[in-house]
């Protein structure tokens, strides 16, 4: 066995992939030589077991999964009580006494309950198509776990020597004196009684050990600086994952925000007796300022992209305020390279407020009871009842390539995902899952070249699709659904590049508009492809002379416009071909993604980080209640912005190697349905707010729902927000949002189970 330890690294294959190894096809037993329950009782009489990669380096997972047979999940689904979990988790360390043998020709793998009684252990008895090979390596990376567990290093190093130590050697039993007989009543049992394959002497309960702290990592020394922006003193506090609270780490600490290069900044943290902390101020901080508590929070991440999350508390909110004074500047200048003197009093408030945690939203609705308890009861549902079939793995995708783009459709319940140059077709089923329908192959331009879209929309009643090619930005292809072919080119002009593009009404889509909105560089059109010639519409055409680098569009059901820049800024239109009526300032981070609610009141739009929520109604004014669409926001009155974004304590909680990266959020979106959530996805993850909650102020009431690989894309199915469509690099899926759970260190650390059920996995040849 020792032997396949020269394939090490075909063995261990991607860091980032979250399984290392695993047996396919198996069965799991629980084995209790003192249990009136039988001394052999089957949990899962078709199982697979896999070993899984956690978020703390060292530490890795065996894991024992349920696998379902056609017909046999619908009749699980139905039972009213269900003792057993469909995945068994055991964290690999050598007290579970891992073990080998052989059961009727079969290869079986033992381990000790260390939640049972004296003796209790769990057998997985492989199937007897599983390879030798197989259950060899499976074997060996057990060992070599444990090797990494107890000695916190890679095994790479291992020898035959220090991982021998860990195949289990059976003990000598020992006479054990006489007891009196007692007394018990006869039990039934289906299973007749047999040696079990292993024994194991008594021996006291096992106690996990606690759970080890998060420690500091070593401070990175200061550069050389220049100008102080900011220096207070306060307590500082380290997040500790394991408990999930915030350990004090020193009661009097100096934070310093020093400049120490043209546009470069450095946050340092010095105790009396030792240097803290030393690191660069960046967006990717995730900085959170709370006027409550008198504090900062946010990230810090070491050489290995492994996320702390860290607090200063301060004395006082005067103190906080300067500090956070500092920071802002820092961050608005490395992001803008503008000096913070030179923005407007106005533009500094707005940038201020954004960066505060405690909010206060007046003039929204009050949620009636019983939407109040509908959110409660999916919460709880989302929490504990995590044996419910709430995911539906729609296809593996055997083509090459990946995932990249999702449209779901309006008019018919169809979405279309794009990989490479094809394009995957799935239909919505009554039962709310995803059923492959066909592949639209080798998208192609008119004389036949390949291409891969870089994005996509359908249009005209779900008849067609608009598609972008990245090789000739001045043009947009019209493919008919029908036929899966490039039926025509809208050229826009012959110097006119076409970033994206958008509907001209939120739900044109749906009906049979032609038209659709062009966004350049600098410049806002509409594309109407009955023109002959070039298809840019000149009445409609907005160039400005400023390099404005806008970004994204999104429009309200009227046709109101928003377009955000990669500067950070956002105008907002109400008809195509005149100057915006409104500016909203930059926070500093490009947004790559915007979207607005149907009647216009909000705008939410998408930065790398965090989320931008505006609320777009005057307030104040000769023009209360009008949208800033139509009326421009007066100078002391401009829309508080809401910042929504994870609390850098669960960012501490991701894996190595998961920065922070949203997708374009969005609302879900129906012609008979207002706006109730918004939905958004970083690295594995999923991520949800309840768009109520949120305008109370309480942008922290998020849920999650974790995969293992990246979330490419994701949305709403239409005309509810009950289930979410996500694409995987090589799996599409439809999901409850009751699926989503709230973030907690079990939940953020593995992959929630998708619960495998061969009847649902389809062989496509998309």
């Amino acid at each position: 066995m020792f032997m396949l330890k020269s394939l090490g690294k075909m063995i261990w294959g991607d860091p980032n992939k979250s399984e290392v190894v695993s047996i396919p096809s198996g069965q799991l037993y629980l084995v209790r030589p003192g249990s009136l329950k039988g001394l052999r009782e089957c949990i899962f009489k078709d199982a697979a077991a896999c070993i899984r990669r956690t978020t703390t380096e060292y530490h890795y997972q065996m894991v024992i999964q349920r696998v379902y047979e056609e017909g046999e999940e619908e009749f699980d689904e139905n039972e009213e009580e269900d003792d057993l979990s469909d995945e068994k988790t055991f964290l690999i360390d050598e007290s579970l006494q891992f073990r080998t043998g052989t059961r009727d020709g079969c290869v079986t793998f033992a381990w000790r309950d260390l939640s049972g009684d004296k003796g209790d252990l769990y057998e997985f008895v492989c199937d007897k198509t599983s390879q030798t090979g197989s259950t060899q390596t499976f074997e060996l990376v057990m060992y070599q776990c444990m090797f990494e567990r107890k000695y916190r290093r890679s095994h790479e190093n291992a020898t035959d020597a220090d991982l021998e130590q860990f195949t289990y050697v059976e003990p000598e039993r020992q006479e054990q004196p006489a007891t009196p007989p007692r007394a018990q009543a006869p039990v039934a049992s289906k299973t007749p009684a047999k040696t079990p394959v292993t024994k194991s002497p008594a021996q006291p309960k096992y106690e996990a050990p606690p759970p080890e702290p998060t420690t500091a990592p070593p401070a990175r020394a200061r550069p050389e600086g220049g100008e102080v922006l900011a220096e207070v003193t306060a307590e500082l506090h380290l997040f500790d994952a394991a408990q999930g609270v915030f350990m004090l780490q020193d009661q009097e600490v100096t934070a310093v925000v020093t400049e120490v290069g043209q546009w470069q900044y450095w946050l340092s943290i010095d105790g009396k007796d030792k240097p803290w902390l030393g690191q660069p101020l960046e967006a990717e901080m995730n900085p959170v300022f709370n006027y409550e508590h008198t504090s900062f929070i946010w990230n810090y991440y070491d050489d290995e992209s492994h996320a702390y999350s860290w607090l200063l508390r301060f004395k006082d909110i005067e103190t906080e305020e300067k500090f956070q004074e500092g920071v802002m500047r820092a961050l608005w200048e490395r992001l803008n390279e503008v000096k913070w003197t030179k923005v407007k009093d106005d533009e500094r408030d707005y940038v201020m407020e954004a960066f505060q945690e405690d909010t206060d939203m007046p003039d929204v609705p009050e949620e009636d009871e019983e939407e109040e308890e509908q959110y409660a009861d999916a919460q709880q549902s989302a929490d504990y009842d995590m044996d419910e079939d709430w995911d539906n793995e729609a296809t593996k995708m055997d083509a090459a390539g990946e995932n990249s783009q999702l449209a779901v459709g309006y008019k018919h319940d169809r979405s279309f995902v794009v990989r490479g140059n094809k394009i995957g077709v799935f239909k919505h089923t009554n039962d709310n899952r995803l059923e492959f329908a066909t592949t639209i192959n080798k998208v192609q331009n008119l004389k036949g070249v390949d291409f891969d879209p870089s994005k996509v929309m359908l249009h005209e009643e779900d008849s067609a699709m608009l598609l972008q090619n990245p090789n000739d930005p001045t043009k947009i292809f019209r493919m008919d659904l029908e036929y899966g072919k490039v039926v025509d080119e809208w050229n826009v002009g012959e110097d006119k590049v076409v970033k994206t593009f958008g509907p001209s009404s939120k739900y044109a889509q749906m009906t049979g508009e032609k038209t659709v909105l062009g966004l350049g560089p600098n410049s806002l059109f509409r594309i109407d492809p009955r023109l002959s010639g070039m298809k840019l519409v000149e009445s409609e055409h907005m160039q400005y002379a400023t390099k404005n680098d806008f970004s994204a569009i999104a429009t309200t059901e009227t046709g109101f416009v928003a377009v955000a820049s990669n500067k950070g800024d956002i105008r907002l239109f109400d008809r195509v071909g005149i100057r915006a009526k409104c500016q909203l300032p930059a926070l500093g981070e490009a947004i790559i993604g915007i979207d607005v609610t149907a009647d216009g009141k909000w705008i939410l739009a998408t930065c790398k980080t965090y989320l931008l929520l505006i609320d777009a109604t005057v307030k104040d004014g000769k023009y209360v209640g009008e949208l800033g669409f139509k009326r421009g926001f007066a100078k002391d009155s401009k829309p508080r912005p809401r910042r929504l974004q994870l609390k850098p304590e669960h960012i501490a909680m991701f894996p190595r190697n998961a920065p922070l990266s949203f997708t374009p959020a969005k609302f879900n979106a129906g012609t008979d349905t207002t706006e109730t959530s918004i939905i958004t996805s970083t690295g594995p993850y999923v991520v949800t707010w309840n768009f109520k909650q949120v305008q109370k102020g309480q942008l922290d009431k998020y849920q999650i729902k974790s995969y293992g690989d990246e979330v490419k894309a994701d949305n709403f199915k239409f005309g509810s927000d009950k289930n979410v469509i996500v694409a995987l690099p090589h799996d599409v899926s439809m999901v409850a949002k009751q699926a989503f759970r709230k973030p907690t260190r079990e939940s953020l650390s593995t992959p929630i189970r998708n619960r495998i059920n061969r009847s649902h996995i389809v062989n496509s040849p998309f």
